[in-house]
């Protein structure tokens, strides 16, 4: 079969198609790097503005940083050497108040010795001063329950909720026992549903066989005084079916057949 050219076309010699692809192959390069370096100017032009950015702006950074590792190193010798020796202050002047709370917990001249661990005696403060004192210390807190207690114990219902309402502590136990103790100071000064409300948040600051069933047991009573058996049976057959083996169970029985 005859091969036939059009008229005015000529086949591109070998060497102008060589010529071609290496054109081609550099446009491409030419195009990989042009793309290339708007990559580099896009970032030249960003460092740069951040380079203008902290240029104008120095002074403003260096007082941020330099506040920022203030406040840290201020923080570190307050630690050092205000707070723990502050916190030592505070458990010195305690001992006595304390060693007044305990002996006033076993029974002699109570009133007496309460009073003195809340005002103070023998030259040292009493849970009172040392709660106002050093208050932001463990000590400071901690006589805030002592203090509690003590108002609690000696009749001054008011201020045994204030100074109990005051305390924190991540010991659920030590928690439980100042929210229950919240409560019989509203039930003393004749404040059912305020001390049902406390013995309720005490039972659920933490679930143990030492105080939960303890207020179980005062949250029925107080149910069951305002007339509330069903809660009050709740309440009552809780420590039942939970709480078998505490105290509060070998009377429940009885309570829960007055509930019924």
């Amino acid at each position: 079969m005859a091969t036939y050219n059009k008229r005015g076309y000529k086949a591109p010699k070998e060497q102008e198609v060589k010529d071609v692809k290496e054109v081609n192959e550099d446009l491409k390069v030419i195009e990989k790097n042009s793309a290339t370096a708007g990559v580099f100017s896009t970032l030249d032009e960003t460092a740069s503005k951040t380079e203008d950015f902290v240029a104008k702006n120095q002074k403003i950074i260096i007082g941020f940083v330099t506040g920022v590792a203030l406040i840290t190193i201020g923080y570190l010798a307050y630690q050092k050497f205000v707070a723990a020796p502050k916190q030592d202050e505070a458990a010195n002047e305690m001992f006595v108040a304390q060693q007044n709370f305990q002996k006033a917990t076993e029974g002699v001249a109570s009133d007496s010795l309460y009073k003195l661990s809340l005002n103070g005696s023998e030259g040292k403060f009493g849970f009172i001063k040392i709660a106002d004192e050093y208050s932001g210390t463990d000590a400071g807190n901690l006589a805030n329950y002592y203090a509690g207690i003590a108002y609690l114990n000696t009749g001054k219902y008011t201020e045994a909720i204030a100074s109990l309402g005051k305390f924190k502590s991540e010991d659920v136990v030590l928690s439980a026992l100042a929210q229950g103790a919240i409560g019989d100071a509203y039930s003393q000064n004749n404040q059912p549903k305020e001390a049902l409300e406390n013995y309720i948040k005490a039972i659920g600051v933490n679930k143990n066989n030492f105080t939960t069933p303890r207020f179980l047991m005062k949250a029925g009573k107080i149910a069951l005084a305002q007339g509330n058996k069903a809660d009050a049976l709740k309440y009552f057959t809780d420590i039942k079916e939970n709480f078998d083996t505490t105290p509060e169970a070998a009377s429940v029985d009885v309570l829960i057949g007055l509930a019924q």
